[in-house]
């Protein structure tokens, strides 16, 4: 247990170094941050150099790191950070596509979280809200680095899905999930089917993330524009800041994009697609629920599995951060809980109308 801390100091606060090799996007940060009594900023660096020292003189509990710096990029130095002082990292860029593409390796490499540099892509509400709830998360989950999965080979599943067409498979993620996402969609055949993806991400860096899943998976990985048939070997990515539903047209299953409040206190919602697919595909469909903090999707899923969907959830030991996957859970949306390398399969099994 642990002991008692001396009247009057309260919770430990969350300590954060915030580098950045732009005055005002550190002064930001800086105010932004101290405003909320759960955080301290302990420090502010204009580059990795500088970052370096502050690091071992104050041990901050999350760091927040710009990608594009001069001198050394954020993702040279992320690899450094989590081979000589693990600490979890919110990845923070501007919004070009360098910024993009450093920013979804970074994620991949072990950062927490991304969000957008100040500016047009956020309001200062936003921004503010977004930027103190990554802080807090990155520093309850801690820095996890699982073990790299092998993706299967090709030949082994490639005819898997042979006699289904029009089934519909829904993820669902948020801290942690793009790495998962990706792990998912590398062990899967080109013959899979149609899968539609909300993934808590800043509105243009979905672009990059949809691209880089086409990159890594050999799949036809897009962000969704809206209208779009939902087929085999397509993959379809809510665009940052706008909602993704599932509907019908005709005997096609098409993706809508609309703009609407957030739900959970996120757009694009989770919960919001996995409903939509529900109402739309039912038991034509399996959910899948990952990695991420709060409990965006739990509802929605089980909306899928009392249609008659099978519902998947990442386990606790695979996970960044158990608490959607949880939530669901205990809400009795899931039907069968695995580790992140048996999701793959399982869609394979699930889809090709095996028996349990």
């Amino acid at each position: 247990m642990e002991a008692p801390r001396p009247p009057g100091t309260g919770p430990r606060r969350v300590r954060v170094l915030v580098v950045d090799d732009s005055a005002v996007v550190r002064n930001v940060f800086q105010q932004e941050l101290s405003a909320d009594p759960e955080i301290e900023v302990v420090g502010t660096a204009p580059d990795p150099f500088a970052a370096r020292d502050l690091i071992l003189e104050r041990s901050p509990d999350v760091i927040t790191l710009d990608v594009e710096m001069p001198r050394m990029d954020g993702l040279t130095f992320l690899h450094k950070i989590m081979r000589y002082r693990p600490t979890p990292v919110i990845v923070v860029s501007s919004l070009t596509p360098a910024g993009g593409a450093l920013a979804l390796e970074a994620l991949a490499a072990g950062a927490c979280d991304v969000m957008c540099k100040p500016g047009a892509a956020y309001s200062v509400g936003e921004m503010t809200a977004d930027l103190v709830e990554k802080v807090k998360e990155a520093a309850a989950a801690g820095v996890r680095a699982p073990a790299p999965l092998p993706p299967p080979p090709r030949a082994a599943t490639s005819c898997a899905l042979s006699r289904t067409t029009h089934q519909v498979v829904a993820i669902g993620a948020s801290t942690g999930g793009t790495v998962a996402i990706e792990r998912i969609l590398v062990a899967l055949p080109p013959s899979a089917p149609g899968i539609v993806i909300t993934q808590h991400m800043p509105e243009l860096f979905t672009r990059f993330f949809a691209k880089r899943l086409r990159d890594q998976s050999g799949l036809d990985a897009r962000e969704a524009q809206g209208g779009e048939s939902v087929v085999p070997g397509t993959v379809l990515v809510a665009p940052g800041n706008r909602h993704m539903l599932l509907r019908r047209s005709g005997a096609r299953y098409v993706v809508e994009v609309k703009d609407g409040p957030r739900v959970n206190r996120h757009r694009p919602s989770v919960d919001v697609m996995f409903r939509s697919v529900a109402r739309t595909a039912g038991s034509n469909a399996v959910g899948v629920i990952l990695t991420g903090m709060g409990g965006d999707g739990a509802q929605g899923l089980l909306a899928m599995r009392e249609a008659g969907a099978r519902t998947v959830a990442q386990d606790e030991g695979s996970c960044v951060v158990y608490g959607m996957p949880k939530v669901a859970v205990e809400a009795g949306a899931v039907e069968r809980t695995l580790p992140l390398d048996r999701i793959a399969p399982e869609l394979l099994r699930l889809t090709d109308g095996a028996l349990p």
